[in-house]
């Protein structure tokens, strides 16, 4: 699978940073499209070259994807916020794919990756462990724009000789991490002792290390084509096990006590955090099998990993 040609949207983004690098390693040419192409480093195997404005929707991507074997589909908007319209979302989430599909059909492309979210498929917590199967219940308007991006890419590519895989990661944590696993970093790296040893909640996590493993298996997996698949970790995590690791990485023990679940609720919802606190004590929790039966496995442990990101990432004070 050498001297294949690749194109990597988003490839500025905190996941593409990582995807870009890793399948260079491995002998692709990747075509590296970001909103700002001059914040790339070109090296070996990576050309630089810019994103369209995805927030037209109706995008035309045939001089990016000409010549491609393959594209991993990054770029969007990344994360839920209440403050941009549902309107942008589905332009820039739904649209645009559906347009990158029409093209990579026209093209010739032989399979696209698009990496979707598995808030397509679920809110923030869950009362069960999520599977393929479970009926898609997003909760936002992020997660509604991921799951129609999905369906999107679907129709433009039925009939077409070229392909798709649809994964759904849960969390993506590694070095430079920002939104909640940030957050959790920060409190790590605090010489206190922390009270969330008592937390319930479990919640499956993905290193990038791993996602980057995902995608580059899904080029070739024939028996991973068109489908949706979950991604995640191999084991799902407490949150103090996750704040142990990272402080592990940092070189400090664990240092978590425990208090009432109650108490602490309650003072996150004083604090106006009862919504971050629900995510903290509530479950999110998925089940890979069906993309470990077309033969992948992670990379990486989690422990490993998130003590890994402790030490790599650099945490600049606020």
């Amino acid at each position: 699978m050498t001297n294949k040609r690749v194109l990597v949207t988003g490839a500025s983004g905190f996941i593409g940073r990582s995807v870009v690098p890793y399948l260079a390693a491995r002998g692709f040419e990747v075509r590296a499209a970001a909103r700002d192409p001059d914040c790339l480093t070109a090296g070996k195997g990576v050309v630089p070259v810019k994103l369209p404005n995805l927030s037209r929707g109706l995008v035309d991507w045939g001089d990016l994807v000409e010549g491609c074997d393959y594209a991993v589909h990054l770029a969007g908007v990344a994360h839920a916020d209440k403050d941009i319209p549902e309107t942008h979302y589905q332009a820039v989430n739904c649209g645009a794919v559906g347009s990158l599909g029409v093209a990579a059909g026209k093209a010739g492309l032989k399979r696209v990756v698009y990496i979707s979210s598995v808030r397509a498929q679920s809110g923030p917590v869950a009362d069960s462990v999520l599977t393929e199967d479970s009926p898609p219940q997003p909760s936002d308007a992020y997660g509604r724009a991921k799951l129609a991006g999905e369906m999107a890419l679907c129709d433009a590519l039925a009939g077409s000789a070229a392909d798709w895989v649809t994964l759904r990661p849960v969390l993506v944590y590694g070095p430079e991490v920002k939104g909640n696993m940030a957050q959790l970093l920060k409190l790590a790296s605090l010489g206190l002792p922390l009270p969330l040893s008592t937390l319930g909640g479990r919640r499956s996590i993905l290193s990038v290390e791993n996602l980057a493993s995902a995608i580059l298996h899904c080029f070739s997996a024939d028996n991973a084509q068109r489908k949706v698949l979950l991604v995640a970790d191999e084991s799902p995590l407490k949150i103090a096990d996750i704040v142990a690791a990272m402080r592990r990485g940092l070189g400090r023990r664990p240092g978590l006590f425990g208090l009432p679940s109650a108490a602490l609720a309650a003072a996150a919802k004083l604090a106006g955090k009862g919504e971050a606190w629900a995510r903290l004590d509530g479950d999110l929790m998925v089940a890979t099998g069906a993309l470990r039966e077309t033969g992948w496995q992670p990379a990486i442990g989690s422990r490993e990993a998130l003590a890994e990101m402790a030490r790599l990432t650099r945490l600049v004070p606020r």
